[in-house]
């Protein structure tokens, strides 16, 4: 049993390889055959990852399923002296209690986005190796423990992603597609610049040994960082991060590839590949300078207002459902920053929480945005309208997924914004007073955009739309049950978050007193 653990981890991360060796070897033509293949592919990952989650130990905030082992060995010599220095980068996987959710979260919307993918019709086999290669980076990012490994995860989704909305998108998917990848082409350059100084000045590229020498005086590598250069490394990785998740105003890439991308694909990107950019501004950000970040906690709020604020006015005179949920995302991805800017422990849960919950909604409600896609060819509000009378179903999951997104209660959007304005509150009840503002403009635009597509007058050509099919509904109901149950049993994502926010938290606080 003790064998199977020691490489479990890395049996999820590369378990996608299994679905992209069998489709190298499925003709073209078999497309039906491709798409199961490409479906049944992502099982392997979520059953991996609900039996880690499973045996995962709550009681304590030590990294599990560790691997280690030597990888890179790269000597270095000093001309003046002789000596000769060795910087080793190893293969080093783990998680804990803030990894392990993400990882979770990762492999259920990949399943569901694989499952979406059924209406996918062209270059099907390049399409689902694409999809497994960026499965894997995705893993990869929530379970590397080292900086190199995290970096190459990192990039490995973002040329599969490249491929994925410039070939199999909608009208201008190429100017998308090149936009994602310049702008996270240049939140990559940041952060890789920063990564080489942290590695050149901790040698040593463990993210957990990286955090313990940053918050010991006593290090010799430690005593070596001034308080400006800290504060300059933690900035280079907040902006790298920001590119990511986004913040304003590094956001407009976001939009282009929500609306032009295919409904799988920003499942994925809205679902996982943004909240890469809340995992890392913790894990590296927050976690290797909170000195810094508790002094940047003000200006985090001040964005994260904005975000919220600007998300939510420009959702409500939007005309495409695909543009209100993108700047929707934008106005949640602000909460993640005003959780992380209360700098407490209520607060991050929050973020965190805000994190997974806005996962699977934005998930949902993009999967339905496809599925209405699907049979009216469009998603311009005033085009659509009484679609509750054709597709019931389908409309009654889209209200549903709307109250969830405004923060009903019962839902997990409600759990993951109360926490986090629980925490701002404590600190900067003035901000909080004001970026509270945003959930209320939230009921507004939502409700208006989904009361505007599923009830009214139906036009003629919409009266006969075939509802929900059984290939769409898992999605619909498997995501929708996820979003309930944080929502009436948030310890299942706080008992872990818990224990593994303790190594940050004590340290953040105590330098705010």
């Amino acid at each position: 049993m003790d064998s199977v653990t020691n490489i479990l981890l890395s049996s999820l991360v590369f378990s996608p390889l299994l679905a992209i060796v069998i489709l190298a070897f499925v003709p073209n033509h078999q497309g039906g055959v491709i798409k199961q293949i490409g479906i049944y592919g992502t099982v392997l990952p979520l059953i991996l990852s609900l039996w880690m989650f499973g045996s995962f130990n709550y009681d304590t905030t030590n990294l599990q399923f560790v691997e280690r082992h030597d990888w890179i060995s790269i000597p270095i010599g000093l001309a003046q002296t002789g000596a000769v220095f060795t910087f080793d980068i190893n293969y080093e996987l783990g998680v804990d209690g803030i990894s392990m959710p993400l990882i979770l979260l990762t492999a259920i919307i990949g399943m569901m986005a694989a499952v979406a993918s059924w209406q996918v019709k062209k270059r099907l086999k390049e399409y689902f190796i694409l999809f497994h290669i960026l499965l894997i980076g995705m893993l990869g990012v929530f379970a590397a423990d080292n900086l190199f490994l995290f970096f190459i995860f990192f990039e490995m989704t973002l040329v599969p992603m490249f491929f994925l909305i410039g070939i199999w998108g909608y009208g201008e998917r190429e100017h998308a597609a090149n936009k994602f990848l310049l702008y996270n082409g240049i939140g990559s350059g940041i952060m890789l610049l920063a990564f080489i100084v942290i590695f050149i000045m901790m040698r040593t590229m463990n993210i957990d040994q990286i955090t313990t020498i940053l918050s010991t005086p006593e290090h010799p590598a430690a005593g070596a960082l001034t308080p400006a250069f800290r504060y300059g490394l933690f900035l280079a990785l907040f902006i790298a991060f920001a590119i990511k998740l986004p913040v304003f105003p590094f956001h407009t890439w976001m939009l282009k590839v929500h609306v032009q991308a295919p409904p799988s694909i920003v499942m994925i990107h809205s679902g996982i590949l943004l909240k890469m950019g809340a995992y890392g501004l913790l894990r590296m950000g927050i976690g290797f300078f909170p000195e810094q970040a508790y002094q940047f906690s003000t200006w985090l709020a001040v964005l994260g207002i904005i975000n919220v604020l600007y998300g939510a006015v420009l959702a409500f005179v939007q005309k495409d459902l695909k543009m209100v949920l993108a700047y929707s995302s934008i106005s949640h991805m602000g909460i993640v920053l005003l959780g992380f800017a209360s700098m407490n422990s209520i607060g991050f849960q929050g973020a965190m929480f805000q994190v997974v919950s806005h996962g699977f909604i934005s998930a949902l409600l993009f999967f339905l945005i496809g599925v209405i896609w699907d049979r009216t060819q469009t998603s311009m509000i005033d085009d659509l309208g009484g679609l509750a009378k054709s597709m019931p179903f389908v409309s009654g999951i889209l209200l549903a997924g709307a109250m969830a997104s405004l923060g009903l209660p019962g839902m997990s959007g409600f759990i993951s914004e109360f926490f986090a304005f629980l925490g701002l509150f404590g600190r900067m009840p003035a901000l909080a007073a004001v970026g509270a503002l945003g959930i209320v403009l939230t009921a507004v635009y939502l409700l208006r955009a989904i009361l505007r597509t599923t009830f009214g007058p139906t036009p003629a050509r919409f009266n006969s739309l075939a509802d929900a099919q059984p290939m769409e509904v898992i999605p619909m109901v498997v995501l929708l049950g996820f979003i309930i149950l944080i929502g009436v049993y948030p310890a299942v994502l706080g008992n872990p978050m818990q224990q593994a926010l303790k190594s940050i938290v004590p340290i953040v606080t105590g330098i705010g007193g």
